[in-house]
């Protein structure tokens, strides 16, 4: 018998990862999206449909980068932002049949510098720390940029 998983849950978030000096951490996923290398921020779908925004930030950039989000130095703020979205129809099979939007809920999570990170491959494979205006350029999703583009109303700028 054929073993599939569980379809993920339309809720996820979005946790930009930044420094003091709003450095932004991005994501290079691995494979291509319509031919072109795909740069995120954290991004990750709840576990659970009773699990928190919080707990799936915290879970998910743990999971994506190592970092623990709970850490002396690093503040985790939720923005009290939500985008709604249609899902991307090559992750559409990931989702119960008749499911195509996504509600995203953002985050922003401060670390003291820097550093480097250790990538699943699976998942993603490279990451730059860029100033923030250079990570909304290049990111690949509007969400995901509109979210960097906002980092100053909720970080003073340096």
């Amino acid at each position: 018998m054929e073993h599939r998983p569980l379809p993920k849950i339309p809720e996820s978030v979005l946790v930009v990862i930044h420094t003091p000096a709003l450095q932004v951490l991005l994501l290079r996923r691995a494979g291509l999206h319509e031919g072109q290398p795909f740069w995120q921020s954290v991004t990750g779908s709840k576990d659970t449909p009773q699990e928190s925004w919080r707990e799936a930030a915290v879970r998910e950039v743990a999971e994506e980068t190592g970092i623990d989000a709970r850490a002396p130095g690093c503040t985790l703020v939720d923005w009290g932002l939500e985008n709604t979205y249609t899902i991307y129809p090559a992750w559409q099979q990931r989702y119960a049949p008749g499911v195509w939007l996504n509600t995203e809920r953002v985050f922003g999570l401060q670390v003291p510098r820097a550093r480097a990170l250790s990538l699943n491959p699976r998942e993603h494979t490279a990451y730059e720390w860029l100033d923030w205006r250079a990570a909304a350029d290049r990111c690949t999703s509007p969400s995901n940029a509109e979210a960097i583009l906002w980092l100053p109303r909720f970080v003073p700028l340096p």
